[in-house]
């Protein structure tokens, strides 16, 4: 079958999968993305998204609307004649959107769906101490993630990885089931399964509030948190009225004699920090004001003795 593709996209996360697909000649007719956006030093250059500068590379129309509902984008997107959209790290989509092309919409998502439904799936499963992910590819319905299971790969969570390494990772096996399921559409070999919502759990947005660190736990929860917001939003806790970035740490079982939340370092090598059951070595971090600093960079400017010698 003939295949004319819509790809909506924004992040990095989804240039290999609009990558893959025109290397593999499939015919990609436009492209959906964010609206540009002025940042850089003091706001003054106007950055256009990863998958924009993709599709350019590419020579593929580009279409950047503010509302997904808007009738002139509405028909602007009809006009592209597309009987399948492909989404890979877009924002939610109306029926009219999603309902519009013949052979239907399918998104991927970061997880082995059900489980890990919603905006962060990457950073929750480590957060929950999950051992293994993946991505999932599904056709869009009304409810957000709970479309029709089309295919499924699984990949490790390695004990240190953060959930940058899983995202970048992630990516390409990603755009691998992306071109999977493209080309079973093509051949119309699909056969999509329901999902069952007993198995489901929830992934939601993360917000600077709830990425504050808590001590008194153990301190593998401890750290997978801490990996799992890492690099960002990045787990935090609070050094004399000052925000405290912990981005990379250890965890070390043990007797602990301190109470939770109590640093201890030689100001020269090292500083760890005390939890309910051991210490979490802290490697990486970031003080307010301050760039991110490997541990040893970061003593050579610090002194614990300056400090109240607790955190949070």
């Amino acid at each position: 079958m003939d295949l004319r593709i819509v790809f909506m996209g924004t992040p990095d996360f989804a240039v290999p999968s609009l990558d893959i697909l025109v290397d593999n000649g499939y015919e990609v007719v436009g492209v959906i993305t964010a609206t540009d956006k002025w940042g850089g030093r003091g706001k003054k250059k106007l950055l256009e998204s990863p998958v924009k500068k993709a599709a350019i590379r590419h020579g593929i129309p580009v279409l950047q609307p503010k509302n997904l509902k808007d009738p002139d984008f509405l028909e602007e997107l009809r006009s592209l004649r597309a009987n399948l959209q492909v989404i890979v790290a877009f924002r939610m989509l109306p029926e009219a959107v999603w309902d519009m092309p013949k052979l239907g919409t399918f998104n991927l998502h970061g997880s082995l769906l059900p489980k890990y439904r919603g905006a962060a799936p990457i950073n929750w499963a480590i957060i929950r101490g999950e051992n293994e992910t993946g991505v999932t590819s599904f056709f869009l319905q009304h409810e957000i993630d709970t479309g029709d299971l089309i295919f499924q790969e699984s990949m490790p969570i390695h004990p240190d990885d953060t959930a940058g390494d899983v995202h970048d990772r992630m990516m390409y096996l990603g755009a691998e089931v992306v071109l999977k399921t493209v080309r079973a559409i093509a051949d119309e070999s699909v056969s999509p399964q329901r999902q069952d919502d007993t198995r489901a759990t929830s992934a939601p947005k993360l917000f600077s509030e709830n990425c504050q660190i808590d001590f008194d736990k153990p301190v593998q929860e401890v750290h997978n948190f801490v990996r799992g917001l890492s690099p960002y939003p990045a787990a935090w806790t609070t050094l004399d009225e000052q925000q405290l970035k912990i981005l990379k740490a250890e965890a070390e079982q043990a007797t602990v004699p301190e109470s939770p939340g109590t640093m201890l370092s030689d100001d020269k090598s090292y500083l760890t920090i005390a939890c309910k059951d051991g210490y979490l070595n802290v490697l990486r971090l970031q003080l307010q004001g301050r760039k991110r600093m490997d541990i040893r960079d970061f003593l050579n400017g610090f002194t614990l003795a300056d400090t109240s010698g607790r955190v949070g």
